[in-house]
């Protein structure tokens, strides 16, 4: 491409800008709009991304989304256009600022070169933090961008657009930092879009992630949705004939068109119910999006599309009916649905909501401002402050683990909200399913740890009752109570979760150095020295893991101090018999303890860039296989590199990839199986009606006809309904796949699947 024709792209793109602003109703603000982008370009001259055009095009087409997709003003659009100078440039958040002189911002007295430049900050990257030297710098960033937002709410809305951008040009990245994006993608981005109410890129950042996390599936769902299209505009035609001509007699003038779940949707309703695609009854639904000059009529008129569909179509899915009208979800969303069914015996979902329902359900807390009178920029959001007032008293005691801290963020990512009262009257969000124990450590961290039962509506209640909207509680509390164990397993809010954290390990501190002063007490009385050898001998001898464990178990009365224990300070000679059981066996794990060490390659410094082989060459690994996910040559798979050099190999899709993705891209490694003779283990659930003969047959066909090594079987029975579980050895994936196939064939099975 010629100068002349890049000059031209880059004229055009941020024309096509400037348009979309100037068709918004926000203030004209053109020339301010104007200095950021001649300035944005001048300092990124020369530059170009990975993909060898022109790097200005990125910023602007970042602004361009700020600007059209999700709303937002010239300020936005500004910041939007200067994101990546700081960071990438010589250029520093003083010139930014040097740029708009003394313009102000309306009647605040606040310069708009300043609040350009706090924007600017809040989305540049930092290095290093409060995570120490094993930080993961995407959760520092993370951490960074949820400070800033309590400030501006804009970094986070421009941080969205920046990373769409990102995900729609990610086919010019190397597949590890596709895997690294995508996972950390999926696992932040997309749940902070969902609950910021940004509908459509949330759907967008799902499609993309899992487009380059699992190619080959998204492309199946895709040309299936596309082989299906024909079909199903055949049935929606049917079905919406006669409701149009209803809505025709009611003299609205409305949309009426359907709605294609996401590839990403699809795909995780197939593998949650594990069902294939054409199970999905509800792969699309119907939306009505009417016009609606007078708010107050908005409510009124859902319900009477709702009467006249109903009338059409009276077989209603009693558990399909959703009203967020009158009280619409935490993040902004409003509709009336309704699952009712077709003509062709389908069940079809019906969402009915006004134009500017649909314009806040798809860009969320930003479609407030396009309604408000004079396009201001920032609008108060009651309940994002309060979620945002969450995640600060979350950052103010952080867990050290940052993948630890990610989920603990997650976990307000995803919250639904209910509304309790305390005694008083006053009114506190939580999330659905919270219980009693989580509002009193909301309340503080104190009432939570000594806290003995609730009062709920006056009636006496344990600390797990879920708590419902409207709810009157009272926590009751002694100073005698201690946090309990037990107590993890029905606290659900994040904060509950860290201030339960934070009380057991203090409390474990309190017992670690009591159990630390008896043991040194216990070795002073019996003229032992506390060295590194000695210490080392008896956690071995006693079976704990380390020194903390050691004085844990001693403080808690669990390991008694008795002579026997200083039996372990003298040598012992090794049996023989144990010496020559581990030189054929090898330990406990199933591997030659040499091995294990040759195996780790801990010397060896591994290429990132380049991919992984995975291979097993006279018994020994180059790799492991994670425990959590168990993956088999031909699973889509991901290296990760741990402390010790080692290769952790993990399934995509395992829910631990999908944190070390989002918490340690730079340790991913792109991996390729290399096929050898080497055998692992696949555990197999077999589910069907019972019948004389089932298992031996499906022992033959496994043993026999298939020549597959079974090393555990169990099998229950109830009301007829067999359970079948296994353990066998394979090659690889393809293995269990055909064992499975044939499995499904033997008469009474209705289910044969791979569980790990």
């Amino acid at each position: 491409m010629s100068p002349e024709e890049e000059n031209k792209l880059i004229d055009d793109a941020y024309q096509q800008l400037l348009n979309g602003y100037l068709s918004s109703n926000h203030r004209k603000k053109v020339e301010k709009i104007e200095k950021a982008y001649r300035f944005a370009r001048r300092a990124h001259e020369g530059i170009r991304r990975r993909s060898g055009v022109p790097y200005i095009l990125h910023p602007i087409a970042v602004a361009t989304i700020v600007s059209q997709e999700i709303g937002l003003g010239s300020t936005s659009i500004c910041a939007a256009l200067l994101h990546d100078v700081v960071e990438d440039t010589e250029y520093t958040l003083d010139d930014i600022k040097a740029i708009f002189g003394d313009e102000l911002v309306g009647e605040t007295g606040e310069k708009v070169g300043d609040k350009i430049a706090n924007i600017v900050e809040g989305l540049t990257k930092i290095s290093g933090g409060i995570f120490g030297e094993k930080a993961s710098a995407q959760a520092e960033n993370f951490k960074k961008l949820l400070l800033t937002m309590s400030d501006d709410i804009r970094v986070v809305l421009i941080k969205m657009a920046d990373r769409l951008h990102n995900m729609r040009t990610l086919a010019s990245m190397p597949p590890a930092k596709q895997y690294k994006i995508a996972g950390e993608t999926l696992y932040i981005y997309a749940p902070l879009a969902h609950r910021l109410g940004l509908f459509a890129i949330k759907t967008e950042l799902e499609d993309l992630s899992f487009k380059y996390e699992h190619p080959d599936i998204y492309k199946s769902i895709s040309e299936a949705v596309e082989a299906s299209e024909s079909k199903r505009q055949d049935v929606f035609g049917r079905f919406s004939a006669p409701i149009r001509e209803r809505l025709d007699e009611m003299g609205l003038t409305y949309e009426f068109k359907a709605r294609i779940k996401s590839c990403y949707s699809i795909w995780k309703k197939m593998q949650t119910k594990r069902i294939p695609i054409d199970e999905i009854y509800d792969i699309y639904a119907a939306r009505i999006v009417f016009e609606c000059p007078e708010d107050k009529d908005e409510n009124g008129v859902c319900w009477a599309i709702y009467n006249q569909i109903t009338k059409i179509y009276n077989k209603i899915h009693p558990d399909r009916i959703r009203d967020w009208l009158a009280h619409a979800k935490p993040n902004g969303y409003r509709a009336l649905h309704v699952t009712v069914m077709g003509p062709d015996g389908e069940w079809i979902e019906v969402q009915i909501r006004s134009r500017k329902m649909d314009n806040i359900d798809e860009r969320g807390i930003t479609a407030h401002w396009v309604y408000k009178e004079g396009g201001s920029e920032m609008e108060e959001d009651n309940q994002l402050r309060g979620w945002l007032q969450e995640i600060e008293d979350i950052l103010k005691n952080p867990e050290p683990n940052a993948l630890d801290f990610l989920d603990s963020i997650k976990l307000n990512l995803y919250a639904r909200e209910i509304a309790v009262f305390t005694p008083k009257g006053d009114m506190i969000s939580l999330p659905v399913g919270a219980s009693v124990l989580d509002l009193a450590f909301t309340l503080h961290s104190e009432i939570g740890t000594h806290c003995i039962a609730g009062k709920v509506n006056h009636r006496l209640v344990p600390l797990s009752h879920r708590l419902s909207s409207g709810d009157q509680v009272e926590i009751l509390t002694s100073q005698s109570q201690r946090p309990q164990h037990e107590w993890s397993k029905f606290v659900t809010t994040a904060k509950g979760k860290t201030r339960l954290n934070n009380a057991f390990k203090h409390m474990r501190r309190e017992i670690v150095d009591k159990g630390e002063e008896k043991f040194k007490q216990f070795m002073a009385d019996n003229n032992a020295e506390i060295n590194n050898e000695n210490l080392t001998r008896i956690i071995s001898s006693l079976g704990v893991q380390n020194k903390e464990d050691l004085y844990f178990k001693v403080g808690k009365g669990d390991v008694e101090l008795s002579p026997l224990v200083l039996k372990s300070l003298k040598p012992a000679s090794q049996n023989l018999l144990s010496k020559w059981w581990k030189m054929s066996f090898g330990s406990k794990n199933g591997k030659n303890e040499t091995n294990h060490e040759e195996n780790n390659e801990k010397g060896k410094k591994i290429d990132r860039k380049k991919v992984y082989v995975l291979r097993t060459e006279n018994g020994k690994s180059n790799y492991q296989l994670a425990n959590c996910c168990h993956p088999l040559p031909g699973d889509s798979v991901i290296g990760y590199i741990n402390e010790n050099n080692e290769v952790i190999v993990h399934k995509i899709d395992c829910p631990t990839a999908m944190k070390l993705k989002s918490g340690f891209g730079s340790r991913l490694l792109e991996t390729q199986w290399e096929i050898g003779n080497e055998t692992f283990f696949a555990s197999i659930r077999v589910e069907g009606i019972d019948r004389m003969g089932i298992l031996q047959e499906i022992i033959y066909i496994i043993s026999t006809n298939l020549a597959i090594n079974m090393r555990r079987l169990n099998i229950t029975s109830d009301a007829g309904v067999f359970t079948c579980e296994m353990d066998v050895l394979v090659e690889d994936v393809n293995t269990v796949t055909k064992m499975c196939k044939r499995l499904s064939k033997v008469k009474g099975v209705t289910k044969a699947i791979r569980r790990s």
